[in-house]
């Protein structure tokens, strides 16, 4: 037991210590102007609690962070500040957002920096007229909804697995009486919002199109889009109107998205950049599976990683090249479930034709088809989701290889062709050109990759040629911009156009309304959404890409009784593409009018407008065969008004239009066939990731016969 002196002698020591903590601890803080006040350990303690909190982590996880890492930045700052020097506010800003970071949590610091430097564009809270567009009413009238104008139904959403089993299934779900029973199901079942079962779960088509539609158009209001209110109201009617009958749907993470987050996740397309740096790699499948996590889809060009013949930095030792990375981002995107809604992740890689590794990248999926079919035939499971297919690599991406014209022109020369070193420019391998382009061609039969990308081509017709090339795609290749990009799609109903006695005549003006519409309300997202990087966020606000397409052609081109691969067939395809885009371009010159061109047009105005005369020449060219004649007069106009209003205005969107597969969106409209392809059968069954099966008619047969000229009778009796 101490003395009575040690004891006297500990309390000193112990005032003495806590008298010079006290004396070299931050005790104020110097505002941004010029003011001191006392330094808050709780308020510096909540507001890294919030950004916490508002990056997603749960409220315990939340917390644990909040108190590990407000202890960690008083060390810190009790570490640097001697109790004498007063920090500034920006000084702990920085402290509290590299602690963040050596946490590992950088989307925590951003979201935390965002707080004080604005990172997200600044919204109004009012609705703001008076600089915006005007909006015609075309399918709605005022005083009547457009929900009034059709009938309702009561139905139980069901989906089934290949055994019958119910796996899915919520009852008296309310839906438009002409929505099919295959169109309930995948809504209800992909796109409701809530757990079923819970309070807040989604019971009708009314409350999903309404989240969307009410949410943009609040959106557009608040960001001065309109020039009255009554153009604000009637863009929410028409856009109601077109959604709930099926004429056009948004790319699936608005339907997951929008109404629920207050800055939601728009965009199904990304691309993202990766340089040759470890930070780099790691940081790329993190954006991957944030992506995929939220229902999109992302591609890479891995062209600038360097050869598995390359040396490592001050080392004897050698990169393990491409591929073996390759496998990491693989088994992410196996894991990460799209949108939490069961969707697979869809995931592109791409690489040069002059990359050291291109030949080990063509035959990768190729060599790991053969191990899978190995497994088969031992006896493990050959589905999809089976044990052959999730025991090996590369299943979870699309693999393309980039070639150069001077690449296809050493192949018809038979010629050879050198592949380039990453760092240090000289040639890696010499290859006979033709050899490459065999081995290409034999892989693809084998397993169905890899697919070509034409580079000189794509750049061709590309918008922005002075900031950068187009080096990657989506995972679908439809959207091809930019590194660290993203665009927000939207596909249009084809089959919603018909018009005229069996169907004969294609709506010009109704189509016209409805790219109108949907591009815009497309536009509006784009400053209201998140993204997953500051680079991405960035290119977004400074380039608005965008991606309207069409859905139905198949069953379109069935309908007026013309052969998918016919001359008639593919202008009459020409000129829907050559309408849609340049209306949408046109539309995008008025937006730009009221509201400026995208950051990044003065700087490409040369490319964008050579891109814009391009288009109009190519439409002046597509023959007349199969074609209306209003329809081929509308494509043209449309070119005319772009060239013409863009060359005074501008463009809003430095990309307007791809065509996308619509995949789960093209069944939320009842499409017969999806995108631009072909019906496979009359009848077909599509499993679902989830397990589940729906059965598909294609009920454009009569359409076809009718147009073709035969009786109800004889219809009827072909059709059984």
């Amino acid at each position: 037991m101490p003395t009575t002196h040690e004891r006297i002698q500990q309390t000193v020591s112990g005032s003495a210590d806590a008298v010079w903590a006290y004396m070299t601890s931050v005790k104020s803080v110097k505002k941004a102007d010029g003011r001191e006040e006392p330094f808050s350990k709780d308020k510096l303690f909540r507001t890294i609690q919030a950004a916490v909190h508002d990056s997603g982590l749960k409220d315990g996880s939340a917390l644990r962070y909040a108190e590990r890492m407000t202890g960690q930045v008083m060390t810190r700052l009790n570490v640097v500040y001697d109790g004498v020097v007063i920090p500034t506010a920006g000084d702990i800003r920085e402290i509290v957002s590299m602690t963040m970071i050596d946490n590992n949590l950088a989307f925590v610091a951003r979201k935390y920096m965002g707080y004080k430097q604005k990172l997200l564009p600044t919204h109004r809270d009012a609705a703001c007229y008076g600089q915006g567009i005007s909006v015609a009413r075309s399918y709605t009238t005022i005083g009547t909804h457009p929900y009034d104008r059709i009938q309702w139904d009561r139905r139980t959403a069901s989906i089934k697995d290949e055994k019958g089993r119910i796996i899915f299934e919520q009852h008296d779900v309310e839906v438009p009486s002409f929505w099919t029973q295959t169109a309930t199901n995948i809504v209800v079942s992909k796109y409701f919002k809530g757990k079923v079962g819970d309070a807040n779960r989604e019971t009708s088509a009314r409350q999903l199109i309404d989240r969307v539609a009410q949410t943009i158009a609040t959106f557009g209001r608040r960001d001065g889009y309109f020039q009255t209110a009554e153009d604000a109201d009637a863009f929410e009617a028409e856009l109601t109107h077109i959604l709930i009958n099926q004429m056009a749907a948004f790319n699936s993470p608005v339907w997951f998205n929008v109404g629920i987050n207050p800055h939601p996740q728009c965009s199904a397309c990304f691309i993202n950049s990766v340089q040759d740096d470890m930070r780099s790699i790691m940081n790329l499948a993190t954006t991957e599976s944030m992506l995929f996590k939220y229902g999109s889809g992302t591609g890479s060009n891995l062209s600038n990683l360097r050869g598995s013949c390359e040396y490592l930095a001050n080392s004897n030792g050698k990169s393990s090249g491409v591929v073996s990375f390759m496998k990491g981002w693989d088994s992410f995107a196996g894991i990460v479930k799209s949108g939490g809604k069961t969707r697979r992740a869809a995931k592109m890689v791409i690489l040069n034709i002059d990359h050291p590794d291109v030949m080990e990248f063509i035959e990768c999926k190729m060599k790991e088809e053969k191990k899978a079919w190995a497994l088969i035939e031992a006896g493990y499971d050959g589905s999809f989701t089976g044990e052959a297919y999730g025991s090996i690599f590369f299943q979870n991406a699309n693999n393309s290889v980039r070639v150069t014209d001077a690449f296809m022109n050493a192949v018809e020369a038979n010629g050879e062709f050198s592949t380039i070193e990453r760092l240090t420019g000289e040639p890696a391998q010499t290859h006979k050109a033709r050899e490459l382009m065999r081995r290409m061609a034999e892989c693809a039969w084998w397993c169905g990759d890899p697919g070509v990308q034409y580079h000189d081509t794509v750049n061709k017709w590309h918008t922005c040629k002075a900031t950068d090339e187009i080096h990657a795609s989506n995972p679908c290749s439809e959207y091809m911009f930019l590194d660290d990009t993203a665009c927000n799609l939207s596909s249009i109903n084809l089959m919603r156009f018909r018009t005229g006695e069996n169907g004969r005549d294609f709506d010009v003006e109704s189509f016209k309304q409805t790219c109108e519409v949907m591009i815009t309300a497309m536009e509006i997202l784009v400053g209201n959404s998140s993204y997953p990087t500051p680079s991405i966020e960035q290119n977004s606000y400074d380039y608005r890409p965008l991606g309207i397409g069409y859905a139905n052609l198949g069953a379109l081109l069935m309908s007026r009784g013309l052969p998918y691969d016919s001359d008639a067939g593919r202008n009459l395809s020409a000129a829907i593409a050559a309408f849609m885009t340049g209306h949408t371009y046109y539309q995008s010159a008025k937006i730009a009018e009221k509201m400026g061109a995208f950051a990044g047009y003065e700087r490409n105005r040369e490319s964008c407008l050579g891109v814009m005369r391009m288009h109009r020449e190519a439409s002046y060219q597509i023959p007349a065969d199969g074609v209306p004649s209003d329809l081929m007069a509308a494509a043209r106009a449309s070119w005319d008004h772009t060239v013409e209003h863009a060359s005074r205005h501008g463009l809003r969107n430095a990309q307007i239009s791809v065509l996308a597969p619509t995949g789960t969106i093209s069944f939320l409209m009842d499409c017969a066939t999806t995108g631009v392809e072909p019906d496979i059968a009359l009848v077909k069954y599509k499993w679902m990731v989830d397990g589940g099966m729906e059965k598909m008619v294609n009920a454009t047969v009569p359409d076809a016969l009718r147009f073709l000229g035969y009786t109800s009778d004889q219809v009827s009796a072909i059709v059984g």
